[in-house]
């Protein structure tokens, strides 16, 4: 075995294997470029209501989490006053 040969076996990694790693790299991207192809894609007034909607939610859940522990808070302390 020449010097070479006993470096990419040392390795653990033929040329062969590099070529396939390659290939196998190259079909997975083809895969996904045919797989983006036949999604069915929102159309714009699907993607602005989308958006929208999540928009309103967010915002909804942050003034409910904000009165809750606005209400929370009182009721501690209420319970627990502080000492100034």
């Amino acid at each position: 075995m020449n010097d070479q040969n006993k470096s990419a076996v040392g390795r653990g990694v033929t040329a062969a294997q590099r070529q396939q790693a390659g290939a196998s790299a190259n079909d997975f991207v083809k895969g996904v470029v045919t797989e983006l192809k036949r999604v069915t894609w929102p159309t714009r007034e699907e993607w602005m209501s989308a958006t929208l909607l999540t928009i309103i939610l967010v915002v909804a859940i942050g003034l409910f989490t904000f009165g809750a522990d606005q209400l929370f808070g009182w009721i501690f302390n209420a319970i627990h006053p502080v000492a100034r």
